[in-house]
């Protein structure tokens, strides 16, 4: 999984993962006037929290004056890593939030009020809702969200993975939709496979959104790779087909879905209850 940590015995604890590599020689930026034109090419909508990347969205409905949410993955979560099973809804938090303007500089800090959802179950998700509008941080901060799509990306599709912690762009296109994927004891469904070269992400990049470079919509949202070519470890997933058969491809990176929180939504409410809910829930 694709965040600064350090396993042990069931404690997850952060800031051990990328020896050697610090923000000031891993960051690539270019001219902000020259990424502008297309979609998924700059930091627009981008945050970055202390142990990942994540972006400012909304639905497709949202209203200016909603309070506005903030994409990133359940492992990004302030309390650790979520074991399988656990579904985190409408829980507390004051997580502090950087976002970013066009240009990669920082826009100014929003801070968390809950969390909507989050879950490393069937999907590595966490949704925070911020104590502030889409309105009030359009003007005071000058930052516009993301839309999260309605629909998962296709094979094909160009791509960006935009990281708000490393403040890097990836580009390049979806490979294919994993049935499975499978790393530690998590399981993911439907998982976004990335097409390489281009997209070849590092520890840290963890919850930043997948942005579609037609339409500049997220969708889905970057979580793991297979770093060392080992099955099924931590750190190195594996694919498994609908028959059971284990694929395991060094150096593949991947992210998970996220349109399925509108199979949730009543009046942009998430209701897990719904039927036709796609989004894990908690156990009862």
């Amino acid at each position: 999984m694709k965040l600064l940590r350090t396993l042990t015995v069931g404690i997850v604890t952060l800031g051990a993962c990328l020896v050697g590599i610090t923000p000031a020689n891993a960051a690539v930026v270019t001219d902000p006037a020259a990424k502008a034109a297309a979609p998924g090419a700059d930091f627009a909508g981008i945050a970055a929290l202390s142990n990942c990347s994540a972006s400012l969205v909304r639905y497709s409905d949202s209203q200016p004056a909603d309070k506005a949410l903030v994409l990133t993955n359940g492992h990004c979560y302030e309390g650790g890593f979520l074991n399988p099973g656990v579904v985190l809804v409408n829980r507390a938090s004051s997580r502090s939030i950087t976002l970013l303007r066009p240009n990669s500089s920082n826009a100014g800090t929003v801070r968390a009020s809950r969390i909507v959802y989050g879950t490393m179950t069937k999907t590595d998700m966490l949704v925070y809702e911020v104590n502030e509008s889409y309105a009030s941080i359009q003007s005071r901060l000058g930052v516009a969200p993301l839309t999260l799509a309605r629909q998962a990306p296709a094979a094909g599709a160009g791509m960006a993975v935009v990281s708000g912690y490393w403040k890097r762009i990836y580009t390049c296109s979806v490979q294919s939709t994993i049935y499975q994927l499978r790393e530690g004891n998590w399981r993911w469904s439907s998982s976004i496979k990335y097409r390489q070269p281009g997209c070849e992400t590092i520890g840290g990049t963890s919850g930043s959104p997948i942005v579609s470079t037609s339409n500049g919509e997220v969708i889905g949202v970057n979580n793991t790779g297979n770093e060392d070519g080992q099955r099924c470890t931590v750190n190195n997933p594996c694919e498994v087909d609908a028959a059971g058969n284990i694929t395991v491809d060094q150096g593949a990176a991947y992210g998970q879905q996220t349109w399925w929180i509108y199979t949730c939504l009543t009046n942009r409410k998430l209701d897990l209850a719904k039927s036709g809910c796609q989004l894990a829930r908690p156990a009862r």
